[in-house]
């Protein structure tokens, strides 16, 4: 038989088996490999490459089988990534002491075992099969909202593999519509998938969602300990959680009844994992639709080019919720042109706060209000240098400069982790306290406004100040929307959760062209979809008559991005946006696949680098541009060279990478990479 083992190998490997139990495709197993005992999972009748003689399963666990369904996705999903089989299983696998011989799995044998508390899983109504409570909480739906609804009920209730767009502004009732679908599957008895793009709003989630349906609903996502990730995926794998909110990861449980899933916030590029296996979790969870034949409904304020694409085509179907609701208004926007309107010097230092931004906080603190300033740039300051000599402090292991963070008193590289105190004394030219700080962050937007306003209670929302857990930032959310809070000033996590600013009637935007710059060709896409949920945010808090601001700060207030945000002229920007893609032969409209070659030996990766070059694949419609050092060309100690090719629609670009890298022998110690629709040119 054929055994596919978790790790980074092309094939199964065939063993023997030396009993009369039954092995179907997806039987778990125990089996030998070079000297050490590995957990694999049988794939086929026989298939695999022996591995010198033929081997004995040493072990058939009792447990519950792989899906079929889940075997499909992990060929599918190697096939398109180019990722080795065992890798992508390894995803699906990754909680090694959830697979062995254990009866099922209760509360009681986890707390009474570990002494534990399962924070992130209602697990005292944990039952199998429990039905929907009749008395669970229930928002009523607006005429529009139940006419999309029932279209989404109508999917499920199919049982064929669809794909829908929820578009709706900040405010819509997206959730409590596509909340009437994941109540159909659940009444069929179906398992839900909620994938969410950040792990610290998981938990306002799963209370949100368990308070709706009243059944057991769990939580996936990196910051679970492993007691309670054994037990979860033991109980998915059994079927006995029928719903389950989580991040990309979330996607690869072994899921025996999976009925729907949703993408909410579709357009977020924290879907696409850039480590290991690199996927699209939006495209992969359309993938697994189709592979279970079921609905899958993605939700997005501002879609993604891709997503309007295939709608346009009609590949998928479209649900519209123009209007907001709760009595709400929409904000009224407006640019501050820093060209004409600099930050003035005060007795707060430097200051990064036109005065009409300044004056019309004052206003709203005034009037009992909340106000929100954002900028997508955390710590305190992008670069530190040395007024005497220049030194500038970098990361010792990346091609990027130290941030500085005030909170956490030290220099932090935002690609490697990497941390260090600030010296009192320059590495360069020693000199003492002569250190200068370059541009601000938001803990720099933070110590104005508390000179400015010092009566003003602040919070911080950013990735840095949200590490304590979804449980803390719940409490933290909570503050907010009781008026616990005056101003919030965060990054772009604050337009991945749940709306919680019911006072919040003026957003003011520090440095709107911020995302502008660079190569990316997304940039300008990214930058409109990011800014208009930061708007929209106060489209949510401006009710009871109260109508929001929000205040652009930008020296290109001409830009075809600012001018879509002020005009309100959304379609106008994604038609001329696709327009230039299309000529370009750019994604959606073409393909793109990044090769980055990497190595902790820089002239070897620059070796293999111009030896993929000279093989390179050729044709009419195939376009290869490089090698050329990445612009992170030292990242985490290794070296790394960026070749790009693209190619038509029609082209079957796997294949193709599959014979270019055939062609040459890579060298133990470089890495070859593979990208297909790279979302990060770094």
């Amino acid at each position: 038989m054929a055994v596919l083992l978790p790790l980074p190998l092309a094939c199964p490997y065939d063993y023997s088996l030396q009993t009369t139990q039954t092995t179907p495709p997806g039987t778990f197993v125990k089996v030998p490999l070079r000297g050490r005992v590995e957990t694999g999972v049988v794939w086929h009748p026989a298939y695999g490459r022996k591995v010198g003689r033929l081997r004995s399963v040493l072990t058939v666990l009792d447990m519950p089988s792989l899906p079929a369904v889940v075997m499909r996705f992990i060929d599918w999903v190697a096939a398109y990534t180019l990722a080795p089989p065992g890798t992508v299983l390894r995803m699906v696998m990754n909680v090694p002491v959830a697979i062995g011989n254990s009866s099922s799995i209760d509360s009681s044998f986890v707390n009474s075992t570990y002494g534990c508390r399962l924070k992130d899983v209602h697990i005292e109504k944990l039952k199998v099969s429990s039905p929907i409570s009749q008395t669970a909480s229930h928002t009523a739906l607006s005429q529009t909202q139940k006419s999309a609804a029932d279209s989404l009920i109508a999917a499920v209730r199919a049982e064929r593999f669809s794909i829908t767009l929820l578009e709706g502004v900040m405010g819509s009732g997206k959730t409590e519509v596509y909340c009437e679908a994941v109540a159909e599957a659940l009444r069929s008895g179906r398992q839900v998938l909620v994938m969410l793009p950040e792990i610290a709003f998981t938990t306002q989630w799963l209370d949100r969602f368990t308070s709706r349906f009243g059944l057991a609903s769990a939580a996936w996502h990196s910051e679970l300990t492993l007691t309670v990730r054994r037990f979860l995926w033991r109980a998915i794998a059994a079927g006995q959680i029928q719903l389950v909110v989580g991040t990309r990861s979330a996607l690869f449980l072994p899921y025996p009844n999976l009925g729907l899933i949703i993408v909410d916030e579709e357009h977020e590029l924290a879907f696409k994992q850039e480590g290991g296996v690199l996927y699209h979790a939006r495209d992969m969870a359309v993938v697994r639709g189709q592979l279970g034949e079921h609905a899958v409904i993605l939700t997005s304020a501002t879609p993604s080019l891709e997503t309007r694409v295939n709608v346009w085509i009609r590949r998928y179907d479209l649900i519209q919720l123009s209007l907001q609701y709760r009595d709400t208004l929409m904000p009224r926007i407006s640019a501050i042109d820093m060209r004409r309107m600099r930050p003035e010097y005060g007795v707060w230092g430097q200051s990064w706060l036109a005065p009409p931004l300044v004056e019309e906080i004052r206003q709203t603190l005034m009037a009992g209000e909340q106000v929100m300033l954002f900028l997508n740039r955390r710590g305190y300051a992008p670069l530190t240098l040395c007024r005497t000599c220049g030194f500038r402090f970098r990361c010792p292991h990346c091609t990027a400069w130290l941030v500085e963070h005030r909170h956490l008193q030290g220099l932090s590289c935002h690609h490697c982790g990497y941390v260090t105190d600030l010296p009192n004394q320059c590495p360069h030219c020693g000199s003492f306290g002569r250190f200068a700080v370059c541009g601000p962050g938001v803990e720099r937007i933070a110590e104005e406004v508390a000179k400015r306003f010092p009566a003003a209670r602040l919070a911080l929302l950013t990735s840095d100040h949200l590490k304590n857990g979804p449980a803390a930032t719940t409490t933290l959310l909570q503050q907010i929307a009781t008026g616990s809070i005056d101003m919030v000033i965060g990054t772009q996590i604050i337009t991945k959760g749940p709306p919680h600013f019911p006072r919040l009637t003026l957003v003011g935007i520090v440095d709107a062209d911020l995302g502008l710059a660079g190569g990316d060709l997304r940039a300008a896409e990214r930058t409109f979809q990011l800014l208009s949920r930061v708007a929209g945010v106060v489209g949510v808090g401006g009710q009871g008559g109260r109508h929001g601001r929000v205040l652009v700060q930008t020296y290109d207030p001409l830009h075809p991005v600012m001018d879509a945000l002020l005009s309100g002229t959304r379609e106008r920007f994604y038609a001329a946006e696709a327009a230039q893609r299309r000529d370009a032969g750019m994604p959606p409209f073409g393909q793109l696949v990044a090769l980055i070659v990497s190595g902790l030996n820089g002239s070897e990766v620059g070796i293999v680098a111009a030896e993929l070059a000279h093989h390179k694949p050729c044709g009419p419609d195939i376009t290869v541009l490089g090698p050329v050092p990445a612009p992170l060309a030292f990242l985490r100690d290794r070296h790394r060279h960026r070749l790009l090719l693209k190619a038509s629609r029609k082209t079957r670009v796997q294949p193709l990478i599959r014979l270019w890298l055939d062609k040459i022998k890579i060298p133990r110690g470089i890495k070859v990479k593979v990208d297909i629709n790279p979302y990060n040119f770094l």
